[in-house]
């Protein structure tokens, strides 16, 4: 346990005697001040029995989404998972899996992630896909990249209206003085993009076109299906939610060259930050230029069906120099939550849930619109369980606190709060359905939308 325990006081001297200083402060000396951390102020050590009833104590502070009516959403999702998908990930031949470089060794880990990638394949009506990424937002900056390997030019279509957080990854991955994100518009009225600014814009020095499905309000766009036409040979990124697929028509079959996506949905709890699930495809003549690990079936010597991660070229640790991403590795664990959680609802159990979660978001809406100063949804456009809710004269932050404050975490106001950035084109908030969404739950998020909007006058005085 030597390993584990910081030393005392005699072998900090040792250590800096050592190396030729006087104090842990000369160690750090190249770190700035600003970054450094602060004593934590932990004060004197406990026994375990005392920590742990301390540590409980913090803990019994927090509130779980269980705690409120949540209806957020903004690409993350609060969705039931069932007990045998955390059966799954708890064994440990998956538990403890980190690269599967030994076929030999792997074979179980290596079939999961051919499944995997077989089923986002199925989902997409794509070709190939790779064995994840690590979340929606860096599969959509891996995407811009392969575009641009794929065609000539220095610009790429971007929604306006795209998540600022996925924006600013894209912003991230776009290599200086070499391109340039161009902005489409979207019509104020409608929420819908301007398909005749793509169709113009995608032949003007343009290397690639990223269009949402459902977008970042959560509309559908029925005239995304005619998009190839009009942008010609210019590769087409569409990104989109996994359960959305299982209503909609896939981008492979209206022509995606790339689909990207986030598979928190799938088996994942939200949570602060992660763990997220990126997902890529594209079509069969652009493999050598897909990121990441890809798994690929064969037989072995004696023509059982055996698996192996292939075209390994791509990868940081074979021909670094030309490797085509920096993703050098996947979210296996990740993977197998999705693969689990599809599995064990099936295609029509996932086909009844997105129905489901469709049909609650619009008695949500038709609710939320009989109340006076509110609009829902904000735009008059297809949507399935995710809409604009307008707060009309409402600070859409001032909302949401006082909805908070009823018990009830009303959406999500998807701005962004960087300094010098444009504010949204619109006061709302995103709201989202889900399983707990039931009719006692949306008349509760009415009657507090209602106390918060159109509060009572306050009794006359007698």
């Amino acid at each position: 346990m030597v390993r584990w325990i910081p030393g005392d006081g005699e072998e900090e001297k040792a250590l800096l005697a050592e190396l030729g200083l006087s104090s842990i402060e000369e160690l750090f000396r190249d770190v700035p001040a600003a970054a450094r951390m602060s004593r934590m102020g932990l004060g004197a050590p406990l026994e375990e029995p005392a920590l742990v009833a301390a540590v409980d104590r913090i803990l019994s502070k927090n509130q779980t989404l269980g705690s409120f009516d949540a209806f957020l959403g903004c690409g993350l999702y609060d969705r039931y998972v069932p007990a045998v998908v955390d059966g799954i990930l708890q064994r440990s031949e998956f538990y403890t899996a980190y690269t599967p470089y030994q076929p030999e060794a792997s074979q179980g880990v290596l079939q999961t992630l051919f499944e995997f990638q077989s089923l986002w394949v199925e989902l997409t009506d794509m070709e190939v896909a790779n064995a994840s990424l690590y979340d929606g937002a860096t599969a959509l900056g891996e995407a811009m990249l392969m575009a641009r390997r794929l065609a000539p030019g220095h610009r790429f279509l971007v929604p306006s209206n795209l998540f600022w957080e996925r924006r600013s990854v894209l912003e991230n991955y776009t290599p200086p003085g070499d391109c340039q994100l161009v902005e489409v518009p979207v019509d104020s009225g409608t929420g819908r993009l301007d398909l005749e600014f793509i169709a113009r814009e995608a032949r003007n020095d343009c290397f690639g076109v990223l269009v949402e499905y459902p977008d970042s309000y959560g509309i559908v766009e029925e005239g995304l299906l005619d998009l190839r036409r009009a942008i010609g040979d210019t590769p087409l990124v569409v990104s989109t939610d996994p359960l959305a697929l299982t209503l909609l028509e896939p981008p492979g079959a209206w022509g995606a060259d790339i689909v990207v996506g986030e598979g928190q949905g799938f088996g994942i709890s939200p949570s602060f930050g992660g763990p997220l699930l990126g997902l890529i495809a594209s079509r069969h003549r652009s493999l050598r230029m897909l990121p990441g690990r890809i798994v690929g079936a064969t037989t072995d010597v004696e023509g059982r069906r055996a698996f192996t991660l292939t075209l390994q070229a791509r990868e940081q640790h074979i021909r670094r120099s030309r490797a085509t991403s920096n993703i050098c590795t996947n979210q296996t664990l990740m993977s197998l939550a999705f693969l689990a959680y599809a599995t064990a609802l099936g295609p029509k159990g996932l086909a009844r849930l997105a129905g489901d979660l469709t049909e609650k978001a619009h008695r949500l809406a038709s609710a939320l619109a009989r109340v006076p100063g509110l609009a829902a949804p904000l735009y008059d456009a297809p949507f399935l369980w995710e809409f604009v809710l307008g707060t009309g004269r409402w600070d859409p932050r001032e909302f949401l606190e006082a909805m908070e404050r009823r018990g009830v975490l009303a959406g999500v106001w998807p701005e962004d709060p960087r300094a010098g950035r444009p504010s949204l084109a619109y006061n709302g908030v995103l709201v989202a359905a889900g399983e707990r969404t039931d009719d006692e739950a949306i008349e509760r998020y009415r009657k507090a939308a209602e106390a918060v909007v159109n509060p009572a006058p306050p009794p006359e005085e007698p």
